[in-house]
């Protein structure tokens, strides 16, 4: 940090509040807002080498909260992306870290997801090199979110959902997929594309499908944030902050809650989002974290590694506070407890 910027930070630091009472669950959500793995991992990497980082509150941008992230605090971190490239040369500065990856995989071409590379040329061997370096159960695949056009068809869904299940045939233990939600960020684009709608009944015959495919290719598949109860078509409610799967990975068990911050429907664990949003460069026509291309150039020109915010500064206004922050492992269990 440069001595302007150091003496500007400790102007604004000088405004903190007191350290809030209680502790938050300390599992990191990195991101839901923006692909941080793609685009932003030498912040996220340097972030690690500091131990610390911030992140604005997305209701009140002058409010921001200094989170410790060192591994005494840090349960596990959950890794959202559709390319991991950027940060695999890397992932030994993760050691001390449980983690996963959530990594969205789809059938669709750069119409929908502009700038995400080529599936079979370059995004399966990424999963593939992936899964066989952190090991299987540490991908989670996404297929999600899902919609139909006259192009995007049913028959051309299942055709590319198979083609990628078979090519992930031991390099995942799980399959996650959705249907797309309409917001107001998305609305235009996705009315664009002229989606239409399978009705109940044409949804449950197309998740009966899906399942068999996963099945066939040794994956169990879930929904995330779905409405619908699809148990009957062989299709779970799935958890992507996913308390068992972190106990599996630490060996502990984890006094975490659900995450009342989410919609009803979810079945994420409490945790911590890192991310910003309108820093997104993916330019998916269904992303709902950017509000539009405008703002994301704006936004990602902002970008400083150095920074303790991603793709911002503290500027006169802020007031930091910092999060009180601890792991809830419970350290009295093993593994050879769950």
């Amino acid at each position: 940090m440069c001595r302007w910027n150091r003496q500007k930070h400790m102007r604004v630091r000088y405004q903190q509040d007191q350290t809030r009472e209680g502790s938050d669950k300390m599992i990191l959500s990195v991101s839901r807002r923006t692909d941080i793995p793609n685009y932003y991992s030498e912040w996220f990497y340097n972030r690690i080498k500091e131990g610390f980082l911030y992140v604005r509150n997305p209701m009140n941008v002058h409010q921001v909260s200094e989170i410790r992230i060192t591994p005494d605090v840090v349960d596990c971190i959950v890794f959202w992306t559709k390319n991991p490239l950027p940060m695999m040369d890397r992932l030994e500065e993760l050691r001390a870290y449980p983690y996963y990856f959530q990594f969205t995989l789809t059938g669709y071409g750069n119409d929908v997801e502009v700038n995400v590379p080529d599936k079979k040329a370059s995004m399966i061997p990424i999963f593939q090199e992936l899964s066989d370096r952190i090991g299987r159960e540490r991908v989670i695949w996404r297929y999600d979110p899902i919609f139909f056009t006259d192009k995007y068809t049913v028959k051309y869904h299942l055709k590319a959902f198979r083609k990628i299940a078979e090519a992930l045939n031991g390099y995942t233990d799980k399959c996650v997929i959705s249907f797309v939600d309409i917001y107001s960020k998305n609305r235009k684009k996705m009315e664009s594309l002229s989606i239409c709608d399978l009705g109940e009944g044409g949804l449950r015959k197309f998740a009966r499908e899906l399942s068999g495919i996963a099945d066939d290719n040794h994956m169990e598949i879930g929904s995330c944030a779905e409405k619908i109860e699809l148990d009957d078509c062989g299709i779970v409610h799935n958890c992507c902050i996913d308390k068992e799967l972190i106990e599996k990975i630490t060996g502990c068990r984890l006094k975490v809650s659900k995450d009342k911050n989410q919609r009803p429907e979810c079945g994420c664990v409490e945790s911590i989002d890192v991310g910003t949003y309108h820093t997104c460069k993916n330019g998916c026509a269904y992303c709902y974290a950017n509000e539009s291309e405008k703002s994301v150039a704006r936004n990602a020109s902002k970008y400083d590694p150095a920074s303790p915010l991603l793709c911002s500064h503290l500027e006169t206004g802020d007031r930091v506070s910092q999060r009180k922050v601890e792991s809830w492992k419970d350290a009295q269990l093993s593994i050879f407890d769950l």
